[in-house]
């Protein structure tokens, strides 16, 4: 199962109001970031990380020319920087996501991205104060709560608690 680490913006970031830009970051081999760095690099906003791999293919490609190595000597060694490159590539998140302040969260093991969300929303919920009688979270399409607890606004059926075209049992229609 793949393990996910999960980063929240600034240190007292992990409120409600900023759980859309948690950022959820798989570990393990990336094969897109093995087969396409520099774009990988780019789509991921990974400017630093972009710089260092321009600079450390070139100074390798021009050592290896310098030393008289053959070209199929440099594919070989351009194809363990591409797997290094996926290998590393959850790590040069985590770093970039560091140096701009993010705080980890959590540790998630789970199927997909989606699973872990949902198991760290689930045991993140329970962490934090408040957010049992949230009335923000409250399910809309549900009908409104009609019980009375002191300081919330619940509401309460009008008139005897009947509710619709009778007002009284028994009524004339």
């Amino acid at each position: 199962m793949p393990v996910y680490t999960v980063h929240a913006p600034g240190a007292g970031g992990a409120d409600l109001r900023s759980t859309d830009r948690f950022v959820f970051v798989r570990d393990g081999f990336h094969f897109w970031a093995a087969l396409f760095g520099p774009l990988w690099l780019i789509t991921h906003r990974l400017w630093l990380a972009l710089i260092g791999w321009i600079i450390a293919v070139i100074a390798l490609e021009l050592a290896l020319r310098r030393l008289g190595v053959g070209s199929a000597a440099i594919v070989f060694a351009d194809i363990i920087v591409a797997l290094l490159m996926g290998f590393e590539a959850a790590s040069l998140q985590r770093w970039t996501l560091s140096r701009n302040q993010w705080s980890q969260l959590d540790v998630v093991i789970a199927d997909d991205e989606e699973a872990a969300e949902r198991r760290f929303f689930d045991r993140w919920a329970t962490k934090q104060r408040g957010i049992v009688n949230d009335q923000q979270a409250v399910d809309r399409g549900a009908p409104p709560p009609t019980r009375d607890v002191a300081g919330q606004q619940f509401s309460r059926p009008p008139g005897s608690g009947i509710i619709g075209l009778f007002p009284e049992p028994g009524g004339p229609r």
